[in-house]
């Protein structure tokens, strides 16, 4: 008879396998769950992209101010450091010219000290000469005593000089790391910002450029703040830019100048006259009407006196957000001319549009 075998069963057979089963599909979901959706980049409504990149574009702003205060900074510390080392080479020149005539006199008195005085006041044909002469030598003795101790003075003075430029070394080298470190903050924020408007189409990019200066919610102001000031502002605005004249013939001149800059592209770090960064602009515009303004926003505020948004007039310097990172030039009407953002150029635009930190008057 022939054995009869039990049928060999599965490992994972009954509810085992079952579980098995439902578990692996399980994993198989997740794994393709993560495999799709895991690792990409969420999609943003055009709004959410244009709010990102104004964020983006302030904080460049931001950093864009702080990177023209060490260019400004650093720009001191090298001239200062090479007028320390022309000064330096002035002197060890003349410290050189001394020398070498302290060194001729030397090797002349050695050929000639040969003889005593005595014999050669003997041998000399006219003595009365040679005395004359010995009194003179001594009175060129002393005044090279004197050239001595100037010399030795000289080079005290020059190794402090070598000293001083030495720190100024340093400085230096720290100013233009902070300038580095505020490039490289500028160029990433720029880079995030380009890199989230191409996801918009071409129309939504060239809206978003033409748009307002915005930044988001970056440093907001109440509504009611916002509303108050606007009455304000309605109050003492004239009806257009045109009727309202200048308080100078200097501030005229800024004014007219920032008029002519009108359509310039922006550019950060850039004073003119090809292209402007804010404060870049209305450094260039008071600078055209002989004025010599500071290069950073948050030293432009200092550079005058300060004035309430009421009594603003054409000229004045207005700025925005609480680190002051933005300014403009007032011109009436409410409005402003401001080199705005990376992509746009200079314009025209209401002073309402950001939040206010305050008015500076110069000239």
């Amino acid at each position: 008879m022939a054995a009869h075998r039990k049928p060999r069963q599965s490992p994972l057979g009954g509810q085992a396998g079952r579980t098995a089963a439902t578990l692996a599909l399980a994993g198989a979901a997740t794994a393709t769950a993560f495999e799709g959706t895991g690792y990409a980049e969420p999609r943003l409504t055009p709004a959410q992209v244009k709010a990102k990149v104004d964020r983006l574009h302030h904080e460049a702003e931001v950093a864009t101010e702080k990177y023209n205060g060490a260019k400004e900074k650093a720009d001191i510390a090298r001239t200062r450091l090479d007028a320390l080392r022309d000064e330096a080479a002035r002197r060890t020149e003349r410290l050189n010219t001394t020398r070498n005539a302290l060194g001729a006199t030397a090797a002349a008195q050695y050929r000639t000290g040969g003889l005593d005085p005595a014999f050669q006041l003997a041998l000399s044909s006219d003595p009365e000469a040679y005395l004359r002469g010995a009194a003179l030598a001594e009175r060129i003795g002393a005044r090279q005593a004197d050239t001595v101790a100037a010399l030795r003075g000289q080079m005290v003075e020059i190794d402090q000089l070598r000293k001083e430029a030495g720190g100024h070394v340093r400085e230096l080298k720290t100013r233009q790391a902070e300038l580095n470190r505020q490039k490289t903050a500028v160029q990433t924020r720029l880079a995030a910002a380009e890199k989230l408007l191409a996801r918009l189409t071409a129309a939504e990019r060239a809206a978003y450029q033409e748009g307002p200066h915005s930044h988001g919610g970056a440093d907001r102001a109440s509504s009611q703040d916002r509303a108050d000031r606007t009455v304000e502002a309605d109050r003492a605005s004239p009806a257009s830019p045109t009727a309202v004249p200048a308080p100078t013939t200097r501030a005229a001149r800024a004014v007219a100048y920032a008029y002519g800059a009108i359509g310039r592209p922006y550019r950060w770090g850039a004073t003119g006259p090809s292209s402007y960064d804010c404060s870049g602009l209305t450094q260039a515009a008071w600078k055209a009407a002989g004025v010599s303004l500071p290069r950073t926003t948050y030293s432009q505020i200092n550079a005058g006196q300060r004035v309430a948004r009421s009594q603003l007039a054409p000229g004045d310097l207005i700025f925005f957000y609480s680190g002051l990172s933005h300014v403009g030039i007032y011109i009436g009407d409410g409005k402003m001319i401001h080199a705005p953002r990376t992509g746009s150029t200079v314009r025209i635009a209401p002073i309402d549009e950001m939040p206010w930190a305050g008015a500076t008057r110069v000239g």
